[in-house]
């Protein structure tokens, strides 16, 4: 999900209508399917994709209406470089963490220039993981990602360079593992839906890129990072397959695999259905399924849906509670669909 692009839904623009035969066709499958799935082991993997680290006390409201974890919850939050000012604000959100037994995923970001995320440099780089080292974590390890969707030009000061990114990548790994051998350091996540175009570069380009220019480049890493959403539109049905699927992560799971031999646990750090009126009668099912049969998958260490509170903005349909911190109808489909996988009532 592009942060700062206000036009993100032109990027994946589809005409609903088109479709919407396919949906309810794909969407009387699924009901037909979960009827005879079997029950999922554990929900365990779900955490939550938050935009600021002030909103811990009201993400932690929402993991309070879920039956308890068996394991401590992740939650991604990014870390610009106007955040190196907060170094208490960040301690105490740790400390929070802790209390609330909840695991942080940080994204390292830059900061906005002419609408746009700048590139980092080895300064920035450095100033952001040194930051983070002398943070007292609530966990022994600490899991970084190194920057967001780099296939898009606005994360990227305007350019599709994985030239650079290749060189980010290393001397962040290199950095952070020379600092600290706890972290856990995470590529960007692609955005699989995007095509090659002068602005976006599609996911497998950039990434066989990347390969090519250095063969050992997923060395430079301890687990993997990715945007799987329910595309086209946000609002595909989860039993789609292909690389823009909730499946998109075992084809860059298999793509690693091919190229280097590694198997991958994977962060699957966003996620999740635009909310509208092609959706909204689905959402239930949807993630009943998506737990069942997509994120139960042994490789997925954590599913953090993006993203808890985006209301009032461009996010709004994708958020948990709304303006006012209520509830929304993502908020009652996920709590419902885990009580019900679990024999439980759903509690208002």
């Amino acid at each position: 999900m592009i942060l700062v692009d206000k036009t993100w839904g032109i990027k994946y623009a589809i005409s609903m209508r088109r479709n919407i035969i396919g949906l309810a066709v794909s969407s009387l499958v699924l009901v037909c399917f979960l009827s005879i799935s079997p029950q999922v082991q554990a929900q365990d993997v779900l955490g939550m994709h938050i935009m600021n680290i002030h909103e811990l006390n009201l993400v932690q409201t929402f993991f309070s209406q879920l039956p308890e974890a068996d394991r401590d919850r992740y939650l991604t939050v990014p870390l610009t470089l106007a955040d190196l000012e907060k170094k208490d604000d960040w301690q105490a959100f740790f400390d929070q963490a802790d209390e609330y037994d909840l695991i942080p995923i940080v994204r390292l970001a830059t900061v906005v220039e002419d609408g746009m995320w700048r590139q980092p440099n080895r300064h920035d780089i450095v100033q952001l993981v040194t930051f983070l080292h002398e943070l007292d974590w609530p966990t022994d390890q600490k899991h970084i990602i190194v920057f967001n969707e780099v296939n898009h030009a606005k994360e990227w000061g305007g350019v599709i360079r994985p030239d650079q990114y290749n060189d980010v990548l290393k001397f962040t790994y290199s950095w952070a593992h020379a600092l600290d051998d706890d972290f856990v350091v995470l590529p960007a996540a692609m955005d699989l839906a995007a095509n090659n175009s002068a602005q976006t570069r599609e996911a497998f380009s950039y990434l066989g890129e990347m390969h090519q220019l250095d063969p050992e480049i997923f060395t430079y890493l301890d687990a993997w990072n990715s945007h799987s959403y329910p595309n086209p539109g946000f609002s595909a049905s989860p039993t789609r397959t292909g690389q823009n699927s909730l499946r998109g992560y075992q084809h860059e799971l298999a793509f690693i695999k091919d190229k280097t031999g590694q198997d991958l646990q994977v962060y699957i750090t966003e996620t999740g259905w635009e909310v509208n009126q092609y959706t909204v009668r689905w959402l239930e099912s949807y993630y009943t399924y998506a737990f069942r049969h997509i994120w139960s998958d042994p490789r997925v260490v954590a599913v953090t849906p993006f993203v808890f509170k985006g209301a009032p903005g461009p996010f709004s349909g994708f958020s948990f509670v709304d303006a006012q911190d209520q509830p929304t109808s993502q908020f009652e489909a996920i709590t419902n669909a885990i009580h019900k996988l679990f024999g439980q009532e759903s509690t208002d």
